[in-house]
């Protein structure tokens, strides 16, 4: 495998030069004004397989956007390594907050500038060059197939359906996703805990129409004004979460494993800086660390409602928004939590307004083995090209497919990333390091490598 590092040497502008031709397409899922796009990337993505060496690749129609399936079976008793990543981005907006364009790539200070640089887009190519390095090497040591969505960032709604439908076609041995991070380019690391979700939208309506202030203020209720008071019933003094059952599930993690989460390198201080925060919040008797990643939370995503236009418009909106979301962790239940959010929001309602509360998506929390051969492949690979054996760490975010994988397919998951917490995913000015696309496209082959090798 010693070669790899002479091939991207060799192929740099060009693994660069293709990663900006994928960052220019405006896969955004949520927006249907960039459906064309998304259906474009797909398209692209299929033909980068095809040309990097796959035997088979097609594009998976499904009722929204459509799976890229790739595969190169080499010999069926071999085992075989399941390619997970998503080519959809998140919307750009807000868009005057970017310092270039969102689908405009370009490199500043050793980082890739552009939405999905890092999420997934830069992630999942480096799984495609990879791929590309050990077919023109003749070095691919077991099976491979892959499975690229494009609903990943709205709910990957349509991918259990096709993952319950093709059982035997995405048969494998293991799963193997990048859409993860490192603790820092000198510090290596491999998550193996992701939280759940629970993702809502609640609507209070007051008056039939928009009223003037003047004329009804003070006598009629004002939405926003009550959505407002609501929230802030959604948790205590001590930002622990009101709802009723909401922490009877939790998985409570002993001192000894919360010890050995805090051997993690972390400073408060640079925390800080990097955020610009005077200080932190959060729930009391947690760490920072632990509040992001063993902790459940509830956060209010976007808030909405009456005149936001130019200048004064002084009405009482009729009706007020709110997008909310609930990070969960083990043992929690992403549609019970729904209810649960549900049925106490609308208890504290005023009876002067009516409450609609709508589901969008969710998914469960995940806990990979760290014992498995695949993640000692994983742990060896990252240790032979960081120079030091990455260190076990749970994230924050959450992939809900990781917990279907494991329902629908009986697969545990190796979460292989090479992004930053700084590299602002969903943010204006999302970036990836060059270092980190490049490392990428290093560590993999050394993974099948070393899984392939476990394996016999």
């Amino acid at each position: 495998m010693a070669k790899i590092n002479e091939y991207i040497e060799a192929n740099k502008e060009r693994f660069l030069s293709e990663l900006f031709e994928l960052l220019r397409i405006p896969s955004v899922s949520a927006d249907p004004k960039y459906k064309d796009d998304v259906f474009r990337t797909a398209d692209s993505i299929k033909a980068s397989l095809t040309k990097a060496g796959a035997d088979k690749a097609e594009i998976c129609l499904t009722a929204g956007y459509p799976i890229v399936y790739a595969e190169k079976m080499i010999d069926p008793k071999l085992p075989t390594v399941l390619v997970y990543g998503h080519y959809d981005v998140q919307p750009a907006d807000p868009l005057e907050l970017w310092t270039s364009g969102p689908f405009e790539p370009v490199i500043k200070d050793g980082k890739i500038y552009a939405r999905g640089a890092c999420d997934d887009k830069g992630q999942m190519f480096s799984h495609v060059k990879a791929f590309e390095f050990m077919m023109k090497t003749n070095s691919l040591p077991c099976n491979i197939k892959f499975m690229i969505e494009g609903e990943e960032e709205i709910g990957s709604d349509n991918l259990g359906i096709f993952v319950k439908n093709n059982k035997e076609k995405l048969k494998a041995d293991v799963i193997l996703v990048s859409d993860t991070g490192i603790i820092a380019n000198d510090i290596p690391s491999i998550t193996v805990g992701l939280r759940g979700l629970t993702y809502l939208e609640v609507e209070v309506t007051g008056p039939n129409r928009d009223l003037h202030s003047g004329l009804y203020g003070g006598a009629v209720p004002n939405p926003i004004n009550i959505l407002c008071e609501m929230i802030a019933k959604l948790k205590d003094d001590n930002k622990h979460i009101t709802i009723p059952g909401f922490y009877d599930d939790v998985e409570v993690l002993s001192a000894e494993e919360r010890a050995e989460m805090a051997k993690a390198p972390f400073s408060l201080d640079e925390y800080k800086k990097s955020l610009d925060l005077k200080d932190v919040i959060g729930e009391e008797g947690y760490t920072t660390n632990e509040r992001n990643s063993i902790r459940p939370t509830l956060d209010v995503n976007g808030i909405w409602g009456g005149y936001q236009g130019e200048g004064a418009k002084t009405v009482i909106a009729s009706k007020a928004f709110a997008k909310i979301s609930m990070r969960l962790v083990p043992y929690q239940n992403s549609d019970k939590t729904f209810e649960q959010f549900k049925n106490y929001f609308e208890s504290i309602a005023p009876s002067s307004v009516t409450v609609k509360v709508t589901p969008h998506h969710g998914g469960e929390a995940a806990v990979t083995p760290s014992n498995s051969i695949a993640y000692k492949a994983a742990s060896k690979a990252m240790e032979t090209t960081f120079g030091k054996k990455p260190i076990p760490v749970r994230s924050g975010g959450s992939i809900p497919i990781v917990a279907m994988f494991k329902s629908e397919l009986g697969l545990d998951t190796v979460l292989l990333g090479f992004g930053l917490d700084s590299d602002a995913i969903h943010s204006p000015n999302e970036h990836y390091g060059v270092f980190n696309y490049l490392k990428g496209i290093e560590t993999i082959p050394y993974f099948f490598q070393y899984y392939a090798e476990m394996s016999k």
